[in-house]
């Protein structure tokens, strides 16, 4: 008896939540200014680099920032510019990206406004380079220069084994009359930027931010939410073996069936470990809210899925690998009218539920996290609304 109600007090406990231990935020944007689109990635030292936009007072558009911290996330130094990365219109669905090249380039890619007369909602995908580890900057260039795409946007970049860069993008540029955006991918080569643009994918939801993911074995993996039978929007994943130069067909990970002629602005988080790929995204089919699910497979099979929160208002999903392959979830929602929370929840390896918490307030204004593992645990970037201004806050969780 005395060892049934052990096991009932630690299940209520892991139930209510409040069992990881978050350090006070840290803001990292400029005070003066608002900051918005917040992203985490490692620098080719396997630093932790922090990027974001920041608006001046009455500005539509902004510029890149960037911080790389020297000790794992626990301290970051002020924000350097990229001169070359402006006119930035915010979106945090379509947040700036960085990544750190072997050979020492660094890549910054940004969407802007198109200004289209074709499509008024129309957005241009642009990217700067530095080839010396971000001291100077290249002027930044169109992704797509062909004068027949008109709207690019929901990026996302990779490294390959072999040091070259892959970007995967949503296009304008389709070969039929069908609802949606073709995905398209491009990869870096002989001279500076990328080439070799192809579509690989044509009936995909044109307002929800894709994944990309390269494994191991240099095999791409991309996750996205497509358009199936004109009006099911379900999220799907397709699998490279050979560099992204063919693709399998799309398989959904959930078949939510989410009938909707709308544009959700929340897409998947991929990740993958010892056990396999692990999936969070958003739906309202069969169910509403964030939900997981994984494959242990490569894609070919998926467990059902699991509701992390069944609030409609649970948006933005973002995973990450810790240290030992066990996994950090993170999200948005508005648990009421009075604000909007970072939720976080901590799974083994094999995707059990291990730990859930929430890093800030149901009365506080705070979207859009990104989460990445430390040494002691993890650290989650977001924005937040704070006396008047949006900034950029960081929070360690230790595991």
């Amino acid at each position: 008896m005395k060892n049934l109600l052990i096991v009932f007090v630690i299940f209520l406990a892991a139930c209510r939540g409040g069992q990881m231990t978050g350090n006070a935020e840290r803001l990292v944007s400029d005070t003066t200014r608002n900051a918005s689109c917040t992203y985490l990635t490692r620098d080719a030292s396997g630093k932790l680099v922090l990027s974001w936009v920041e608006q001046q007072a009455g500005e539509e558009t902004g510029m890149l920032y960037y911080a790389v911290s020297p000790d794992g996330g626990k301290t970051f130094p002020a924000g350097k510019p990229i001169p070359t990365a402006q006119g930035i219109q915010p979106h945090g669905e379509n947040m700036p990206k960085m990544i750190f090249r072997p050979n020492g380039e660094v890549i910054a890619m940004y969407g802007v406004q198109s200004n289209d007369p074709r499509n008024k909602y129309a957005g241009k995908v642009f990217y700067t380079l530095s080839e010396d580890g971000g001291n100077t900057w290249q002027p930044a260039v169109p992704l797509v220069t062909d004068t027949a795409g008109y709207d690019q946007r929901y990026f996302d970049m990779a490294v390959l084994p072999s040091g070259e860069a892959v970007a995967i993008w949503l296009d304008n540029r389709k070969f039929h009359q069908k609802e949606g955006s073709t995905l398209y991918i491009a990869i870096t080569g002989a001279t500076p930027g990328f080439h070799r643009e192809r579509p690989i994918v044509q009936t995909v939801c044109q307002c929800c931010r894709t994944a990309l993911y390269v494994d191991a074995q240099g095999g791409l993996h991309a996750a996205f939410r497509d358009i199936i039978q004109d009006t099911i929007r379900d999220m799907v994943h397709i699998f490279s073996k050979d560099g992204g130069e063919t693709f399998t067909q799309p398989v959904r990970i959930s078949a939510d069936n989410w009938a909707i002629n709308g544009c959700p602005h929340t897409g998947p988080a991929m990740v993958r470990n010892g056990n396999g790929l692990h999936f969070a995204w958003f739906t309202m089919g069969s169910g509403e809210g964030v939900f997981y699910c994984q494959s242990p497979d490569n894609g070919i099979s998926y467990t059902k899925k699991e509701s992390i929160s069944a609030l409609p208002t649970a948006k933005h999903p973002q995973l990450a690998v810790m240290e030992r392959g066990d996994l950090a979830l993170v999200w948005d929602e508005a648990a009421d009218t009075s604000g909007n929370r970072i939720g976080i929840l901590h799974k083994s390896a094999d995707g059990r539920t291990l730990e859930r918490d929430f890093l800030t307030a149901k009365n506080e204004f705070a979207g859009f996290p990104v989460v990445e593992q430390t040494g002691e645990g993890m650290l989650v970037a977001y924005k937040k609304r704070k006396n008047g201004k949006e900034g950029i806050y960081v929070k360690s969780v230790k595991l």
